[in-house]
């Protein structure tokens, strides 16, 4: 446990502060939070550093020393967001992640975002997510928290039909709500056309069966922080976690190889990475389970299959998502871009993973 936190250990529920972080000057409300978490701290001592990889939300590090010892994230939560991202199911799922020894700690919660624990190492890039053995060690990871039991062991319900139809009709009130349409832009498709796209992959994906374990729903590769001295990564970021498909998280994590800021597709892994990737997690989430660890090549190619057939519904979601963030967000990205090269991705490569044959 970091200094300065002793009467809050890692079972206790975290505290509410009363305190209000403003987006365009967050100085004071940081300094607010960190008299409470970190009182031993001089104010004139503090220093923060704005993180610039996240664009939904505002993070910021905090702390008295230069190599960011004992520093605390404080995470300012994006215009709208409450719109879309449950904030309770979020910290809880920092609480079970912690607890499994999977995430960091929560340390408290104030009005508009979270403090909690740095997670040392260095946020992934393009060239490191694809080294095999660092992919290895992000599909362990995966199969690890995909074998977290639920709580109480009660079966939970996957999300993704809920959310996807959530952002849809979000989506429909926002252009209802808004006079001049042009943020909405030529090329994406008319929401009738998405709401027929939504049925017919409903219908499509019906029959896949696959697991619903506790999923992370946004494993982008800034999201992967690796700590090449303990040789292990960590996710973080859990806006969007909840159970969900256990093939999906996974097509939609090789998604997210094509990257955020300069979508391209061109970096899509290929076959060959996917499957080692597969065979590794595979490994590991049988391990997990009691199960002996040896994997067949029908196995891996059985969940090839499922991950692409869910990876459209992930192009769906996050074009969504990102029109969304487009009429909300403050933040300096071009959502209505990566919507999209979303759409177009999920409209080149429907055929394609519909006419893939499942093998159960």
């Amino acid at each position: 446990m970091e200094a300065g936190v002793e009467t809050q250990s890692s079972r206790d529920a975290p505290t509410h502060l009363d305190v209000s972080v403003e987006e365009s000057a967050p100085h004071r409300g940081v300094l607010a939070l960190l008299e409470k978490l970190r009182p031993q701290w001089k104010p004139a001592d503090i220093k923060l550093k704005f993180f610039t990889e996240g664009i939904t939300n505002l993070l910021i590090g905090c702390s008295v020393d230069r190599g960011l010892g004992d520093t605390v994230l404080v995470r300012v939560y994006g215009r709208q967001t409450e719109l879309y991202v449950d904030r309770e199911r979020e910290r809880e799922t920092f609480q079970t992640l912690h607890a499994h020894g999977c995430g960091p700690q929560l340390y408290c919660s104030f009005r508009n975002g979270i403090c909690y624990q740095f997670v040392r190492g260095v946020a992934l890039d393009d060239k490191l997510l694809r080294q095999p053995a660092i992919y290895r060690l992000i599909a362990r990871e995966m199969a690890r928290i995909h074998s977290i039991p639920p709580k109480n062991g009660s079966p939970e319900q996957p999300v993704l039909w809920t959310k996807v139809s959530e952002f849809f009709h979000l989506v429909q009130t926002a252009q209802s709500e808004t006079t001049a349409l042009k943020w909405i832009p030529a090329g994406v498709p008319a929401l009738h056309v998405l709401l027929s796209e939504m049925e017919s992959l409903k219908l499509h994906l019906a029959p896949v069966s696959s697991a619903t374990v506790l999923c992370h729903n946004d494993l982008l590769t800034k999201n992967i922080i690796y700590n090449q001295a303990e040789g292990s990564v960590r996710f973080i970021d859990y806006e969007y976690a909840d159970y969900n498909y256990q093939a999906y998280d996974i097509g939609n994590h090789f998604n997210e190889f094509a990257g955020v800021k300069n979508v391209d597709y061109s970096l899509y892994p290929s076959v060959e990475l996917q499957r080692d990737w597969l065979a590794a997690y595979l490994e590991s989430y049988k391990q997990a389970h009691g199960l002996p660890s040896l994997v067949s090549d029908e196995e891996v190619q059985g969940l090839y299959v499922k991950a692409c057939k869910f990876s459209l519904v992930s192009h769906f979601l996050w074009g969504l998502w990102a029109l969304l963030q487009a009429r909300y967000s403050t933040i300096d990205f071009d959502f209505l871009r990566y919507a999209l090269a979303r759409f177009n991705c999920y409209f080149k490569k429907k055929d394609e993973y519909f006419a893939m044959e499942l093998l159960d």
